[in-house]
């Protein structure tokens, strides 16, 4: 089968492996659509995401849509045919932890992932074929949900989480700092939740396009010298900069919060963050997503189109030229897509 490999920095390739073996306790999935996520991509230009080193080839890919394929022996009520999107996480290890963790399994300890490097040997992922899973790991998806909108069930639990660790937005203010995928995403979830006013916040035209076609009341672009509203009850920063948390605490109202959703650099940054303590903001981190894949899979299903976010799609054979776009701001691309099979 085809499949999309790094196998160092800048070295991506369209590699023939073998067709996995589906074994009496698996399930195996024609995959059909993926969607690049920036650890994809960050896994291609460096070989590193965060604090994972990619240290052997990886197929990459855990936004990923497909159909039911075949059925282990002993692997009851899941029918072939099935349209399904794949909860890419394993929970690895016996460990113990606290009474009120044990539901936050995005924070067990261990946890190997679909394309990561975090371990040896990596986790592969499903930008391939075909792709083995556990019966656990299968989300069915609605009849009104297709397998390309299902493969941004995964990117959307995570911005969905973001949105839920701000806790109740319904009726409040929210700045979303980051138009990219995940920040538009936020704009959707917090819509849904009945937040009363978003504003979204970028450097790039384009990309606020996307975000206002998510549901975004204001867009403004920084980069054109326009402010940041002030005084919101609810700031999403998406974008991951250093740089831009400063502007973010400031905007936000006094006993406000902040949610941390844009991956920040492993190392030292630098962030002016005296307001925090000054106006009492709460600055929360949100880390991918617990069950929030079933939530994202319901709003999908005829509550939020994601349509405007798939800005591209390609075919798994012109997967480098995917990555390529989905590097390029000026190309104008959000989340771009790949038809696996």
């Amino acid at each position: 089968m085809k499949a999309v490999v790094v196998h160092g920095p800048q070295d991506l390739r369209i590699d023939d492996v073998a067709d996995p073996v589906c074994g009496p306790a698996d399930v195996l999935v024609r995959m059909e659509w993926g969607g690049i996520c920036g650890s994809d991509v960050a896994y291609w230009r460096s070989g590193v995401s965060g604090t994972a080193i990619l240290r052997d080839p990886l197929i990459l890919g855990h936004e990923v849509a497909g159909y039911v394929h075949a059925v282990g022996s002993e692997v009851s009520g899941v029918e072939i045919g099935t349209k399904v999107a794949l909860y890419p996480a394993s929970l690895v290890g016996d460990y113990q932890v606290p009474e009120d963790m044990r539901a936050r399994t995005n924070l067990w300890p261990e946890v190997r992932y679909f394309g990561s490097a975090a371990f040896l040997p990596h986790e592969q992922g499903g930008f391939s074929k075909f792709r083995i899973v556990r019966p656990d790991q299968l989300r069915v998806l609605p009849q009104g949900v297709t397998t390309k909108a299902g493969a941004l069930a995964e990117p959307f639990a995570v911005a969905i989480h973001a949105v839920r660790r701000a806790g109740n937005v319904a009726g409040k203010s929210v700045l979303v700092n980051g138009a990219g995928p995940i920040g538009s995403l936020a704009v959707a979830a917090a819509k849904s939740y009945g937040a009363h006013h978003v504003t979204v916040a970028d450097l790039n035209d384009k990309a606020l396009g996307v975000a206002r076609a998510m549901g975004a009341d204001r867009v403004v672009n920084l980069s054109q010298g326009e402010e940041l509203p002030q005084d919101v009850d609810v700031a999403i920063e998406a974008s991951g900069a250093p740089g831009a948390i400063g502007g973010v605490v400031s905007a936000t109202r006094r006993g406000g919060i902040v949610v941390q959703v844009g991956n920040l650099p492993g190392g030292d940054v630098r962030a002016a963050l005296g307001n925090i303590v000054t106006r009492e903001i709460e600055y929360r981190g949100s880390y991918r997503f617990a069950d929030e894949m079933d939530e994202a899979i319901r709003l999908l299903d005829g509550v939020v189109d994601v349509s405007p976010l798939q800005t591209h799609e390609y075919d798994v054979a012109q997967a480098c030229e995917a990555f390529a776009v989905a590097t390029d701001r000026s190309s104008g691309s959000s989340k771009v897509m790949l038809k696996l099979s």
